[in-house]
Order: C-alpha cells, then structure tokens, then sequence
C-alpha cells in the first residue's frame, strides 16, 4: 500500500469510476478538473481553505474517550472523532467550503446541490450566504417529510428547496434531478456533489477536502493514546466521511479500516442499501462506474434505511477500490443495532449521534467486547442526531 495512487488520469479507481455523462456536460468537468488542478497547486487556494476551516467550521474537530460506554460493553476501548461538532452539525461541511471556494475562483454565482438527510443541503446553504451566492437544494420528497428540521434551516440560511417527487423520492432521485439542472444551466451554475461519488473529478476532489478528517486524527490519537488505533471505522453511503478518515490510514497497514454500509431491515430482504456486502455488480449510475444495486436488467433496486444519507443504491469509486484491493472491510450494521447504538450513546455519553454514524457506532457496540481492553477502536462520529429526532420518536412510539 506504501505506492496507494488513485485515481488515474481518467478519474478510474481501479476499474471503477470515470466520466459517464451527457456530451453538454463533458466541458464543464473538463473546465472543473483543470480549475481543481491548479487549486491543488496553489497555496493560497489551501490556506484559504485552512482559514475557513478554523475561523468558520471550528476545526480541528477533537477526539474524545467514550469512557463510560467502553467500561460499560467491557471490551476496547471506544474513541469518537467528533465531526458532530463543526459548523452545521457534520462533516459535510468540509467539502462545501473547498467546492464553494472553489467556485468562487471559477467566477460562479449559483450553486445547486443534492441531499438526502439534508445535512449537505445545509452546509451548502450555509457556504452559499457566506459567499453570497444563490443556492437550490434538490431533496426527495420523502426525505423532506423526515428531515424537516433540515429543511427550515436551509430556507432560513436562504436556500430553495427544491423537493424531488419522481422515483423512490430519496438521495438517488434528488442527485438525478440536480444532474439534469445542471445540464440545463451549465454555464452559470456550480453544481456541489455531497458525497465521495459522481463523475471525475468529484470522488477525488470530494476526498481531498473531507481528508481533514483522517489528517488530524492521525496527529490526536497519537497525543491521546501514544499509537494509533487498531480499528478505525465509519459509515458509508456515498462514502465521504469514511474516504475522509480512511484515505491518510490506507498506508498505515497496521490500522484495520471498516465501512458499515446499511443494513436496513436485513440483508435477507431487499430492503437495505449495501452494495459492497450485498455483492451487487457493477454499473452506472449518476455519472460513474462502481457497485450498484440492480436488477438483471440493469434497473436501479430500490433502497431503505433508517438514515436518509445511508439510502442510495450506489458507493463511491475509491471505495469499491479499496474493496476490491482488500484494504477496508466492509460489512453491514441493520436499523436495529444503529437503533440501539444511537440509545447508548445517549445514555452513556450524553451526545446524539446522527443516524448515518450510528451505523459506525454498532459496529463498535458489537465488536469492542470481542477485543482487548487495550485496543483501540476509533469511530467517525460523522454528525449530529438532532436532524433525526422526528424520526427516532416516530419509531419509538413518541408524539412530539
């Protein structure tokens, strides 16, 4: 892993991603590939970036011992790298403030972006009133029903929500809808990709700016426990928090590195959303080749999770790369256990995690007791669960 070099010249991970988009669009990534080139060359693009990051997000985003819930499954010990913390609530964040600064160098006035818990649609708001700049968010209509929350806080930031009735009315259907404006206007419109997915160069430049993540908790694990840790896991949809965290431990080849895909009501029905653990094969979608959820007819399957960010039928390039290479395991955590993850957390730490990172958490509820108590888990706590407190009420039974 020490010469680990992705993607190539053509935005491929291995056999995974690419360019696979209307002819009308192909000048626009042309021109976003080179204005992101000689971004990545210029210090004074990053140390914009860096600035933002400290003055506006409140980076560095700490770790934390979960202490009570370690002593209280019995096994290794738990860390959080708390991205819950940033501005706006998750990591999302991150990336819009790079692809926001990016755009600005680019001269664009417009933004439009996709969102399936709507934490994206936050960020991307948030970025675009910093910047002044116009900002249409395409949401499912289904999502927005349960994310509300998400919702007023975009149209309060002065966002248009644009809800999505056609298909699932999920994240799949939000992103085809913003893919299909952004053809329409083109010209004057940014279009800010959430996830690590979609056509080159969006998993690599995605990557870049969420590595923020895994950079500082290298240098803090090493402060809080001398060492880095054994596991380091995170949940994955499109996969941007994970490819975050995972992407500066990937030569790190003692640090084993797990992406909990969701499972949903259980992978013995249809309803889940894992790719990667449901060995689904490989197709298009939205732009890119990676696993995909489909039929024998290359038809997209529809998905479920509790976590609305969780609910795509897709993963991002570089992940199904690293599958492939054998670097990061992934697996699967249901409804139920980010269910009971979530009530631990509660209970045992005093901090709501979103249900996206509850998926990451389970996997540390299960397996923690397995291991030493000397061990080290390391878990991206990805966001914040206020955005799903509607939601875990309703399933709970609770009018509020």
């Amino acid at each position: 892993m020490q010469n680990y070099n992705a993607p190539d010249s053509q935005g491929f991970f291995g056999r995974h991603g690419g360019l696979y988009v209307p002819e009308t669009l192909i000048p626009a990534l042309e021109g976003l590939k080179q204005a992101y080139t000689q971004a990545k060359q210029d210090p004074e693009f990053w140390a914009a970036f860096e600035h933002d990051l400290k003055h506006y997000v409140g980076r560095p985003s700490p770790v934390c011992h979960a202490g009570r819930l370690s002593e209280h499954l019995g096994g290794a010990q738990i860390w959080l790298k708390r991205e819950d913390l940033n501005h706006t609530g998750a990591h999302k964040v991150n990336n819009t403030i790079g692809q926001a600064l990016l755009a600005k160098r680019m001269g664009k006035k417009r933004m439009i972006a996709e969102t399936g818990a709507g934490q994206h649609g936050v960020a991307s708001a948030t970025v675009a009133a910093r910047f002044g700049m116009t900002c249409d968010v395409y949401m499912g209509a289904d999502d927005i029903q349960r994310q509300m929350p998400n919702v007023f806080r975009m149209k309060l930031l002065g966002a248009n929500v644009v809800g999505v009735e056609s298909g699932s009315r999920t994240l799949k259907d939000a992103m085809n809808e913003a893919m299909r404006e952004w053809v329409a206007r083109v010209d004057d419109t940014f279009y800010i990709i959430g996830t690590a997915a979609g056509p080159a160069p969006y998993p690599e430049m995605v990557r870049d700016f969420q590595c923020v993540i895994g950079n500082e908790a290298k240098k803090q694990m090493q402060e809080a426990v001398g060492r880095q840790p054994d596991v380091a896991v995170a949940c994955v949809g499109g996969g941007s928090n994970a490819i975050g965290l995972f992407h500066p431990y990937i030569t790190e080849e003692n640090v084993r590195l797990v992406g909990v895909e969701a499972g949903g009501r259980g992978m013995d029905t249809p309803e889940h959303a894992a790719p990667i653990t449901s060995g689904a094969p490989i197709g298009v979608l939205h732009g890119f080749r990676s696993y995909l959820m489909q039929d024998e007819d290359g038809q997209i399957l529809g998905t479920h999770s509790v976590s609305a960010g969780l609910d795509y039928p897709g993963i991002g390039p570089e992940h199904s790369y690293l599958h492939d290479i054998g670097r990061v395991e992934y697996t699967v955590a249901s409804d139920e256990a980010a269910l009971n993850a979530f009530d631990l957390l509660c209970r045992f730490e005093g901090i709501i995690p979103a249900l996206e990172s509850s998926h990451a958490l389970a996997w540390a509820v299960e397996n923690a007791p397995k291991m030493a108590k000397d061990q080290v888990i390391l878990v991206n706590l990805s966001g914040r669960g206020d955005k799903d407190i509607n939601t875990v009420a309703a399933l709970k039974g609770i009018e509020l």
